[in-house]
């Protein structure tokens, strides 16, 4: 349930304690009729309030009448409290077993916030007694409840889950086709022309397993949404060189024409390798999806004083709309059966997106079903004086336009 969790029951609890203590103490001196008075109110002792300050849990303290003495505000940002109500039909039930039997409680719970477009919120929850009310009833007591919000955990814990069957699935295909066609090889060793054929495919299967395994070696190294640690100054005229260079064969192959238009003398802070490797996947993307004898171009501006764009856009058969938020996530394919046939891994989006990330920008895509499509990256240029004049990018960004026509 986590440790501040349960430091924060036992601060509380001996604060209460203490408080109940110190109160006897004053009051044993003497005697004081108070018969007639009405019962005064459950006042919440002193320190609680402090500790409740500093947990970063959402955290509510109940009277013996279930009234809110103190909720904190995390607790009123998710809606379990309202004014003096605890909103949770859960929680008020564990609160008053707890109350009952004064033993700690534990669970978990679900909590649909209207605010967050009817969202669930996954709570771990603990629930103790923090013993007699001060001036309270004589049927209970306070009782503390700590919620822990485990949304984002149970999501991480999910994609993770996610990913390893996902893996599995897709390392299963190249290595049972390999086994399957050396055994073939076996079977046909007399065959110099079956076994040239089935050697061919073993070597597509090598290189498709190949491909895959540094794809989840390059995506295991930025996928933890954190900046590039040692980031360099990265010339983009050198990126966009050998991202080009690097998918020109395939792009021959199928008569495609890969055009660029920069404005030369960007500079941004960051990996240089990773940023290749995104607007390369970007490039093969663009080449096995668009038909044969077309243009891809890839462009380079300064879209703001401290902003560059690098945008790769096709011709190809675009992307259809009810798939287009969901593109960049791993192992997510549009066509599953078209991309297996270009040997794509379903990884080369998702690494876009999180290479973008560690250079502190973002991705977006514009696309149009028959027309084709465009990636934009935006990325934060290298602090410093401007690296080209508002004159030259206007005149680079009038070249970028002519050349798409």
């Amino acid at each position: 349930m986590g440790v501040e969790l349960v430091a924060g029951v036992a601060a509380l609890g001996g604060l209460v304690t203490g408080a109940a203590l110190a109160m006897k103490i004053r009051t044993s001196g003497g005697t004081r009729d108070t018969r007639g008075d009405s019962p005064p109110p459950t006042r919440l002792p002193a320190g609680i309030a402090s500790v409740l300050a500093v947990l970063s849990s959402s955290a509510v303290v109940l009277d013996s009448e279930d009234r809110v003495l103190r909720a904190s505000s995390a607790a009123r940002s998710f809606g379990l409290v309202k004014g003096d109500r605890l909103l949770v039909g859960e929680l008020l039930a564990l609160a008053r077993q707890v109350r009952r039997d004064g033993e700690i409680r534990e669970g978990e719970i679900e909590v649909s916030s209207h605010k967050h477009g009817n969202r669930s919120t996954s709570f771990a929850v603990r629930v103790a007694p923090l013993g007699a009310p001060l001036g309270g009833s004589n049927g209970g007591g306070l009782v503390l409840v700590l919620a822990e919000d485990q949304t984002e955990s149970r999501r991480v814990e999910e994609v993770r889950r996610d990913f390893v069957a996902n893996v599995s699935h897709e390392l299963k295909t190249p290595v049972g086709a390999l086994a399957l066609l050396a055994e073939t090889v076996e079977d046909a060793a007399d065959d110099p022309e079956a076994v040239r054929r089935f050697a061919g495919r073993m070597r597509y299967e090598a290189s498709r397993l190949t491909s895959l395994v540094k794809d989840l070696i390059t995506l295991s190294r930025i996928q933890a949404a954190e900046p590039v640690p040692d980031p360099v100054p990265v010339e983009l005229d050198a990126v966009v060189a050998e991202a080009l260079d690097r998918c020109r064969m395939k792009a021959v192959a199928r008569g495609i024409e890969l055009v660029a238009a920069t404005d030369h003398g960007l500079v941004v802070l960051g990996d240089e390798d990773l940023l290749v490797t995104a607007l390369r996947n970007l490039l093969e993307n663009a080449v096995d999806y668009s038909p044969e004898h077309t243009r891809v171009l890839v462009t380079t501006k300064r879209a703001s004083e401290d902003m560059v764009e690098i945008s790769v856009a096709d011709q190809g058969i675009g992307i259809p709309e009810r798939d287009r938020e969901r593109i960049f996530e791993r192992f997510y394919r549009v066509d599953p059966a078209r991309s297996r046939a270009t040997g794509g891994t379903g990884l080369g989006l998702a690494i876009v997106k999180h290479v973008t990330a560690a250079h502190r920008g973002n991705v977006t895509v514009w696309s149009k079903e028959g027309a084709g499509s465009t990636f934009t990256l935006r990325l934060p240029l290298r602090p410093g004086p401007a690296t080209i004049s508002p004159g030259q990018a206007q005149s680079a960004s009038q070249s970028s336009r002519e050349a798409v026509k």
